[in-house]
């Protein structure tokens, strides 16, 4: 029993970082910016269900909001910053890191640098074959499955989508043909925004509010893009998925194994950072790659 509610906790964790992934691998793989701001994205969704939920608004609405508005402040960084850079992407990185270490600070200063805790809009727990499972995890399952076949689904079956992979594949070809990349980056990249805002919306029940709450997952995502390969969609999500089963995985063998008086959390951390490299060492262009 405690295996099977181990296995739903660790499908919640690894959907989370599934969001925070897709969200990176849109703009990564597009247009080969690797934002270094994103967790400050998955922080911003989450300092709007904060805002809601200390000005009486439902907590629910302001995670529904979240997305939009995280998309939206996406929209702006991207036209009136990222577009100017898109033929430096190290410059990119930097004036990302900036941004991101504008808005980190902005949300410490707003909050005084405490933490809060954030209800979840449905708490509470149901019954299965004997053992309780977390309502809310459940939905955060559920919602990242309709957000990764809805995502598919645009990429490979809308017109949008066909945009999308014709400018990866070639992107001076599709300007050429008349289609504006420019538009296209845009969206791109304030969708990518929206998916993180989404991610820091759903989680912050589960973490609580602090201004590093983007921060501790930036390299996690950086890692499991890399780990499922930049070009694709589908590689950097695979990419997530094991980077979000593997962390809580290792820490629930320490427990099994009865080692964990003698490895502590953080060196299994470290292990599984080495062994990803050591995948990306001997498969550079990742799990999937791109044909």
């Amino acid at each position: 029993m405690d295996l099977v509610k181990f296995l739903f906790d660790l499908t919640a964790f690894a959907s989370i970082m599934i969001l925070v992934v897709s969200g990176l691998a849109v703009i990564a793989s597009l247009m080969g910016i690797f934002n270094m701001a994103h967790g400050e994205f998955v922080l911003l969704g989450a300092y709007v269900v904060f805002l809601c939920q200390v000005s009486g608004v439902p907590t629910w609405l302001g995670m529904v909001m979240a997305p939009f508005i995280v998309a939206l402040v996406g929209l702006v960084i991207e036209r009136t910053v990222i577009r100017r850079l898109y033929g430096a992407p190290i410059t990119a990185m930097l004036a990302t890191f900036a941004i991101g270490l504008t808005v980190r600070e902005g949300v410490r200063f707003a909050i005084a640098g405490k933490y809060y805790e954030i209800a979840a809009p449905i708490p509470g727990v149901f019954s299965l074959g004997g053992v309780d499972f977390s309502i809310w995890r459940a939905l955060i399952i559920g919602v990242t499955l309709c957000i990764m076949a809805l995502s598919i689904y645009v990429i490979r079956c809308t017109r949008f989508g066909l945009q999308i992979r014709g400018s990866l594949e070639n992107a001076a070809l599709a300007r050429a043909s008349g289609l504006s990349t420019d538009r296209l980056y845009c969206w791109t990249f304030a969708i990518g925004a929206g998916l993180a805002g989404l991610a820091g919306a759903l989680m912050v029940p589960l973490f609580s509010l602090s201004a590093d709450l983007g921060l501790q997952f930036l390299v996690q995502a950086f890692l499991a893009v890399m780990l499922g390969g930049v070009g694709t969609f589908e590689g950097p999500v695979l990419g997530g998925a094991l980077m979000g089963s593997l962390i809580p995985g290792v820490q629930w063998a320490r427990e099994y194994l009865g080692i964990a008086d003698f490895i502590s959390p953080v060196a299994g951390e470290v292990f599984i950072y080495v062994l990803i490299l050591l995948t990306v060492k001997m498969r550079p262009q990742g799990i999937l790659r791109r044909n």
